[in-house]
């Protein structure tokens, strides 16, 4: 199994920006891709960006341009990081990281409120 967790979030004005963080620990021998999703209340979570393990990475459309995700590798544990310039008030979310192994199964973590507002 692969355990995450999440830091970072909070309230930023718009044009701030935030860094999420996301230490991944136990069976991270077997990650294939780790990545962040987004969620409003009452819609779908949804993709933010992804980065494999030979560092490919893909981005959401909404966010090309302003979010950068990247990935540290230790002995022990991996982390994963989401660099958020320029926010948005539609940025607004709950954001998850996500751990996929193999046959496609994805571990998550408990999520990060991500405010943009005045």
């Amino acid at each position: 199994q692969v355990q995450l967790v999440e830091s970072g979030g909070g309230l930023v004005q718009p044009g701030g920006s935030l860094r999420l963080s996301c230490a991944a620990s136990g069976s991270i021998a077997s990650i294939l891709r780790m990545g962040w999703y987004l969620q409003i209340p009452g819609k779908p979570r949804e993709l933010v960006a992804t980065i494999t393990s030979d560092d490919t990475t893909n981005y959401a459309d909404s966010v090309k341009g302003r979010f950068a995700i990247s990935m540290v590798r230790e002995n022990a544990k991996y982390m994963v990081y989401l660099q958020m310039n320029n926010l948005k008030p539609e940025d607004t979310a709950v954001y998850y990281c996500n751990a996929r192994r193999r046959f496609a199964v994805d571990s998550w973590g408990q999520g990060t409120q991500v405010t943009v507002s005045l």
